[in-house]
C-alpha cells in the first residue's frame, strides 16, 4: 500500500511539474536577466538615438527621411510610452524638432506608401504630446493618400484603384499592409474618426483576398513564388496592428482575423526549433532571419495579450521567439542576420544569398515593436 501511495505521489508530482513547465513557456511577464522587453528596449531605443538617420547602409546621409527609421521611430515612441519613460520620450521630441527647420526638406512628400508611413511618428508624437502642430502634419499624410492621385508617381492603375474606394498609392505588394495601414490606424487613434480605420481595413480585405495563399502565407510577389520571411513579415505586423484598434463591430474584422489566424498558424508550423523563423519561411535550408522573426513575434505577442490566439498554444512560441531573437543582438545593441533591402525576383539562390547585415533598422524596429507589445 505504501508503494501505491508513493508511486501516486510521484505521478501527481511529476504532473504538477509539467503543468508548471508548460505554464512558464507560454509566460510572457517574467523573463531572465537581460531578457526583459523593458531592459532590451531600453538598450535598442539608446542606440537609435545615437544613430544619425541612415540610408539603406550608404554612407551618405538619405535626401528624405527613409522607412525603415520612420518604422524604427514608431517603436522608440510606443516603447517610450508604455515604459513610461518621459526622457527618452523627450529625446525622440527633439530628433524630430529640425523637421521644422534644418531637415524640412527631408521630409518626405505623402506620393509612395514608404514615403507616406512617415505619418505615423507625428501622429504619435500628438497622442503623447497634444501638441497640434504634429497631428496637422500627420493627417495631411493620410488624408493625401486617399486624396486624388497627384504627382510624377501616379500611374493609370492609380486612378482605378482610387476609384475603387482604394487608396491610389494600391500597389499589392505585401509590404504596403504595413506601410498604409499604419498612417491610417494612427489616424484614427489620433482623432477617433472611423474614416480612417475603415480606409485601412477595406484596402486589407482586398489585399488579403488578392494575394494570400491556401497555406496562409504569401508570396512575395504573384510572379514569385516564394514565401520571403520579412515580405510576410510586413503583412503579420500590419494585420496584428490593424485588428489593435479596429472596432469590434466593423463588417471587415471577421475577415481580417481570419486572415491573421491563418497566417500565424503557419507561421507557428514553420517555426524552427531555436525559435527562430527563416528567411525563406519553408524552406529548411534557409538561414535564420532576425527581421522577420521580430514582426513574427510582434504578431504572436499581440494575438496573445489581446485573446485573439490561444495562450497556451501560442504563448510558448512567442516565448521562445524572443529569446532566440534577442540572442541576436551584440554589444551594442545592433542586431545581426538582417536581410537587406530586397527586391523581387523568381529565383530561389537570389534570396538564400542576399547579405546579412548588422544594425539595420528593419531589423531594429522590430526588436522595439515587440518590447512594446510585451509590456502592454
Amino acid at each position: 500500500m505504501k508503494k501505491y501511495h508513493l508511486f501516486f505521489l510521484l505521478i501527481v508530482s511529476a504532473g504538477f511539474c509539467l503543468g508548471q513547465s508548460k505554464k512558464n513557456d507560454a509566460d510572457l511577464k517574467q523573463w531572465p536577466k537581460g531578457a526583459s522587453p523593458l531592459e532590451v528596449g531600453q538598450r535598442v531605443a539608446a542606440r537609435f538615438i545615437a544613430t544619425p538617420h541612415p540610408n539603406f547602409g550608404r554612407p551618405t546621409p538619405p535626401k528624405t527621411i527613409t522607412y525603415p527609421e520612420v518604422c524604427t521611430w514608431y517603436g522608440a515612441l510606443t516603447f517610450a510610452k508604455e515604459s513610461k519613460d518621459k526622457k527618452l520620450r523627450d529625446q525622440l521630441v527633439q530628433r524630430f524638432e529640425p523637421f521644422w527647420t534644418t531637415e524640412a526638406s527631408m521630409v518626405p512628400l505623402p506620393d509612395h506608401v514608404d514615403h507616406t508611413v512617415f505619418g505615423s511618428i507625428p501622429l504619435e508624437l500628438y497622442m503623447q504630446t497634444k501638441e497640434k502642430k504634429y497631428l496637422d502634419m500627420g493627417l495631411n499624410f493620410a488624408d493625401k493618400q486617399w486624396g486624388p492621385p497627384e504627382g510624377p508617381r501616379v500611374k493609370p492603375e492609380s486612378h482605378v484603384f482610387h476609384n475603387m474606394g482604394l487608396t491610389w498609392q494600391t500597389r499589392l505588394w505585401i509590404d504596403d499592409m504595413f506601410m498604409i495601414t499604419a498612417v491610417q490606424a494612427q489616424a484614427y487613434r489620433a482623432t477617433g474618426d472611423k474614416k480612417y480605420i475603415e480606409r485601412a481595413a477595406k484596402e486589407m480585405v482586398v489585399y488579403l483576398d488578392s494575394l494570400q495563399r491556401e497555406n496562409g502565407l504569401f508570396y512575395h510577389a504573384p510572379d514569385v513564388p516564394f514565401f520571403w520571411g520579412r515580405g510576410d513579415g510586413w503583412m503579420a505586423v500590419g494585420t496584428a496592428e490593424l485588428l489593435r484598434s479596429l472596432p469590434e463591430n466593423n463588417p471587415h474584422r471577421p475577415r481580417i482575423m481570419e486572415g491573421y489566424k491563418k497566417m500565424m498558424a503557419s507561421l507557428l508550423k514553420y517555426q524552427a526549433e531555436s525559435g527562430m523563423w527563416r528567411q525563406l519561411i519553408d524552406d529548411p535550408e534557409s538561414w535564420p532571419e532576425t527581421s522577420s522573426t521580430g514582426m513574427f513575434t510582434f504578431a504572436m505577442i499581440t494575438g496573445v495579450k489581446n485573446g485573439w490566439l490561444e495562450k497556451e498554444t501560442y504563448g510558448p512560441a512567442a516565448r521562445k521567439a524572443w529569446l532566440a531573437l534577442i540572442s541576436y543582438l551584440d554589444e551594442n545593441a545592433d542586431i545581426r542576420e538582417v536581410c537587406q533591402g530586397t527586391n523581387k525576383k523568381n529565383d530561389r539562390q537570389y534570396y538564400l544569398d542576399r547579405e546579412r547585415i548588422k544594425g539595420d533598422m528593419h531589423g531594429q524596429a522590430p526588436v522595439l515593436w515587440c518590447a512594446t507589445a510585451l509590456l502592454r
